[in-house]
């Protein structure tokens, strides 16, 4: 599947289950309702770092949040879905990606996506080169 670049507000973590934990509860905390946003989950294998992401909506304002604002970047992923209830998806993730680096070798530099569909539904995006180029 291709992404298109999506602009976002975030919460920088480590990558650590608590830390993570911790990035979300603080995003979710500060954007207040969740209704009608979108939250995507950003790991970047080689700094180890993790980035809890909102899309950025026009009504949003980052120095009155104090989230940080940044871009996921599009491209072409590799997709699977998950599907069931938190906080055993949760544990999914990790294991799934692991699984998918055996079917594709990730495209160096770019960064593994988590979109939350719904409560009980993630879509774990691997990266992948473009060979086409389009």
């Amino acid at each position: 599947m291709r992404r298109d670049d999506v602009p976002v507000l975030f919460v920088g973590a480590s990558d650590e289950v608590a830390d993570i934990r911790r990035a979300w509860e603080q995003l979710e905390t500060t954007i207040g309702s969740l209704r009608g946003r979108k939250f995507i989950g950003v790991f970047d294998p080689e700094a180890s770092e993790y980035r809890a992401c909102v899309e950025r909506q026009d009504t949003d304002d980052s120095n009155a949040s104090g989230l940080v604002e940044g871009t996921v970047h599009g491209g072409l992923y590799l997709r699977t879905r998950l599907k069931g209830e938190p906080p055993e998806i949760y544990d999914r993730i990790g294991p799934t990606f692991d699984e998918l680096r055996q079917i594709v070798q990730p495209e160096p530099g770019r960064s593994s996506l988590e979109l939350y569909r719904r409560r009980d539904v993630i879509d774990l995006l691997m990266p992948v080169i473009d060979r086409a180029g389009t």
